[in-house]
């Protein structure tokens, strides 16, 4: 069977090269006589593995000295709690709700301390990213924090909020080495890896090192320390293993396609085949605006319910799979990640215009 084009959200199209690399190590691990999901995460070629992950990492993102890298699990959703638990001081955050995960991470902080909504796109059901420029930040926040790509509403911050001064916190989970960042404007930047990096099990965590410090919330478990992991290279306890391999092999993929520059040039060409058909379409409409339109998930609609459940069951005929939005959204989303090759978005454009012929 050949392979689909997969438009998933995430867990999401990986490299396929990456795959047949994984596969041909499956059984014997360069030499060691056993797979990496069998290997214990003390041995010496583990620590290699884990080692050269994260140099990797820090080279393509240009992670300064003065930031640790942790590999950890639970995913993006337990660092809302996470996050307040080691850095709210003061018990006070700013949150920029831009989508239903931000959200969620708003009311999750909420429950630690005084969460401070100073923004929303809510009355547009997050069509796009509010003005961010002079927001009431309180004086005694903590942090301020983002999602900066929204998978769900396909919106994405393309100038990050002023912060006045205040620690920036960003969930960066369908975003992740899509583009160039400049990782010194961030105190915490944070994914879960499973829709651009690797499979699902792991969230990486680049944390400014003065932020990591022995002062939690009380009653913060061990587990959720920042320090305990980063004291321990996270290997505090047995990691996602595995997964942390995958996403090493992934991070050598990018440096061989060219890094994030190249990144960057790749996922522009790809949206903007997507974007301009959507523009044009006499069907079908985005639903973001064009200022705020992620490079990583287009949503579209076609205004008619039963046409787009027709549009996403043909598409899945044709090969085109993981194209329903989200259940609180509906219509379709195309997930485009650094893997989806260029070809698949101009296969989807060429389906879709013939769809438009047939049903316009």
């Amino acid at each position: 069977m050949s392979r689909v084009y997969n438009f998933s959200a995430g867990p999401a199209v990986l490299p396929e090269e990456v795959l047949k690399e994984a596969a041909d190590e499956m059984l014997d691990y360069r030499g060691s006589g056993m797979s990496v999901m069998e290997m214990s995460h003390r041995s010496k070629v583990y620590d290699g593995i884990i080692k050269e992950a994260e140099a990797d990492l820090r080279e393509l993102m240009n992670i300064p000295d003065n930031y640790k890298v942790l590999f950890l699990q639970g995913g993006a959703s337990q660092q809302f709690a996470m996050i307040p638990m080691n850095l709210m001081k003061n018990r006070k955050a700013a949150y920029i709700v831009t989508g239903q995960w931000a959200k969620k991470a708003y009311q999750e902080a909420k429950v630690y301390g005084d969460a401070v909504e100073v923004a929303s796109s809510a009355d547009q059901t997050f069509s796009y990213i509010p003005d961010c420029s002079d927001l009431p930040i309180p004086e005694d926040a903590d942090y301020v924090y983002i999602c900066e790509n929204n998978t769900i509403y396909g919106t994405k911050f393309k100038t990050l909020p002023n912060t006045k001064g205040h620690t920036l916190v960003a969930d960066v989970s369908s975003c992740f080495l899509s583009e160039p960042v400049d990782v010194c404007k961030y105190g915490v930047i944070y994914g879960g890896v499973q829709k651009n990096i690797g499979p699902a099990g792991v969230v990486i965590v680049i944390i400014r090192e003065d932020l990591i410090t022995e002062d939690t919330l009380p009653g913060t478990p061990t587990m959720l320390k920042y320090k305990i992991h980063a004291d321990a290279d996270s290997l505090y306890n047995t990691p996602p293993a595995y997964g942390i391999y995958i996403c090493g092999k992934v991070f050598k993929w990018i440096k061989k396609m060219g890094g994030l520059d190249a990144m960057k040039e790749h996922n522009d060409k790809k949206a903007k085949i997507l974007y301009d058909f959507l523009d044009e379409s006499r069907l079908f409409k985005g639903t973001v605006r064009k200022e705020d339109r992620s490079l990583m998930n287009v949503p579209f609609v076609t205004g008619n319910e039963e046409l787009d459940a027709k549009f996403v069951k043909e598409a899945k005929e044709a090969g085109f799979e993981n194209l329903k939005g989200h259940r609180t959204v509906g219509g379709m989303r195309a997930s485009i990640y650094n893997a989806m090759p260029i070809e698949g978005v101009e296969k989807l454009v060429a389906f879709m215009r013939e769809f438009e012929k047939n049903n316009g």
